[in-house]
């Protein structure tokens, strides 16, 4: 909003003194204090103010959850499955399990049955629609559900009985979805799925899976997937309202053993619904424009990066075919060079087409499928969601209505997700902000940096300095 200058009516406002953080509420130029955040000092406290000011809301409707009934169910209590999740987490919406049979493999993708919890068009369920996304920035979470559904009843703690979603895959891969009750037997970081620490066996279990998994992984990008790696940043705080450090790790290869089964019940749950011509909340990928993948060649080229020749007439679908070449060639370059980690990785996402939400399926270039969606994150996803319920409906589980207006849903879900992702980028910025204000305290203000070119445009340079922080240098001072 404007800068418009209100009164701020202090009575009633309690103990609020300078430097504090306040929520107000504004009107005909004065302001009444709602709530004290804190020290506008403390990390925490700003961040807090982030989600309010972006209007992520953090309250919940009503609800009381329902008693579902289990005896309908696949009974899958004794099956050897687990989750693996950031250290951080609490909402689990996903447990695996893998067998070998024969030369082939028999694998479970066990998904949270939020829909058991919340039927369609509830408060509640509303909210969650217009939520949408559950919003994370450091150090916390605004969930899309409420703690007692998203941390407790629908999270799927391990050695606790839950509800699930079930996508069985057998040998011969044809799917079967069922709803399921399971109890897995251990709740897994990356690092110790990475370190295998675990009992002998879930050790064997993530040998089985790793095999499993190298194996779709190997075929995924073979068929014209693309392979983007860009560090995520992470951040240590100090407890006393600063930022410890930062630092940036590419992907643990324990998340891929999860990835790649997700993509793959994702894909099975959309190929049945857009072989039946259901509509649902599709993920949809379009081909990107030949035009921008000409221009990002032209771009790789002129920073040393060795590219694939290209045919002189490129259509949507050989355009989507060489940038997939193109993905695989930037990130062995970068691995080879260690030159351009996020830069190059950066230009390739750029030149791409977004991925949206779409009540009919459009197939997904950058993961090379023709069917996708978004079945297997329902406690943080909405869209998610929408197609468990689109499922249960088609196997005759569910007589919940479908929604109205896909359409509308779509467009709002993909606009929330944008939404979500700005915040989260803010909220890195602020944290990155706070801690370049301290290491420059530390080192003096006048200490030089040394710096790479991560990128350009006609005005200036963007420039990285050591692992995480970047700057803008205008052309003017050059």
């Amino acid at each position: 909003m404007p800068n418009v200058p209100v009164t701020i009516d202090r009575k009633g406002s309690g103990d609020i003194r300078p430097g504090d953080l306040v929520v107000v509420r504004t009107g005909r130029g004065r302001a009444r204090v709602e709530r004290k955040l804190g020290k506008a000092k403390d990390i925490q406290v700003v961040l807090e103010g982030l989600l309010v000011h972006s209007g992520v809301r953090t309250e919940f409707e009503p609800y009381e959850a329902p008693d579902p009934e289990v005896s309908d169910r696949v009974d899958l209590r004794e099956q050897l499955c687990f989750t693996i999740d950031p250290e951080t987490a609490k909402d689990f919406d996903d447990a695996i399990s893998v067998q070998q049979e024969g030369e082939g493999y028999r694998w479970w993708v066990h998904i949270a049955d939020v829909s058991a919890y919340l039927p369609t068009g509830v408060p509640l369920d509303l909210g969650a629609a217009e939520r949408a996304f559950s919003t994370y920035v450091p150090g916390r979470v605004a969930p899309m559900l409420p703690p007692e559904l998203s941390e407790n009843r629908c999270s799927l703690r391990p050695h606790e009985d839950r509800l699930c979603l079930t996508v069985e895959m057998p040998p011969d891969g044809e799917p079967n979805f069922y709803r399921s009750i399971i109890r897995s037997r251990a709740r897994l970081t990356y690092a110790e799925a990475e370190r295998r620490e675990a009992e002998p066996e879930i050790v064997a279990a993530l040998e089985l899976t790793d095999r499993l998994t190298s194996a779709m992984r190997d075929r995924r990008f073979a068929g014209g997937a693309l392979r983007i790696e860009t560090p995520e940043i992470n951040f240590e705080f100090d407890g006393k309202g600063g930022v410890a450090r930062a630092w940036k790790e590419t992907e643990p290869t324990a998340h891929r053993l999860i990835e790649e089964l997700m993509i793959a019940a994702n894909e099975a749950v959309a190929g049945l619904l857009s072989g039946r011509k259901r509509q649902t909340l599709y993920r949809v990928h379009e081909r990107p424009d030949p035009q921008a993948i000409e221009l990002l060649l032209e771009k790789l080229a002129d920073l040393g990066v060795p590219t694939p020749p290209a045919p002189k007439q490129l259509s949507p679908a050989t355009a989507a075919a060489l940038v997939a070449e193109v993905s695989e060639g930037v990130t062995d370059y970068v691995e080879r060079s260690g030159r351009g980690t996020e830069a190059f990785p950066a230009l390739v996402l750029r030149s791409l087409k977004q991925a949206r939400y779409h009540p009919e399926n459009l197939g997904h270039s950058g993961l090379a499928s023709r069917a996708y969606c978004h079945f297997t994150s329902p406690i943080r996803r909405y869209p998610d969601l929408v197609v468990h319920r689109t499922l249960l409906r088609e196997l005759g589980l569910s007589d919940d209505p479908p929604t109205a207006d896909r359409e509308g849903l779509a467009e709002h879900t993909s606009m929330r997700e944008r939404e979500a992702a700005q915040v989260e980028y803010l909220a890195d910025e602020l944290c990155l902000a706070w801690l370049l204000e301290a290491t420059l305290y530390e080192r003096g203000w006048d200490d030089p940096f040394e710096g790479e070119i991560v990128g350009m445009i006609a005005s200036g340079l963007f420039i990285r300095f050591g692992d995480v922080f970047e700057g803008y240098l205008p052309a003017r001072r050059l």
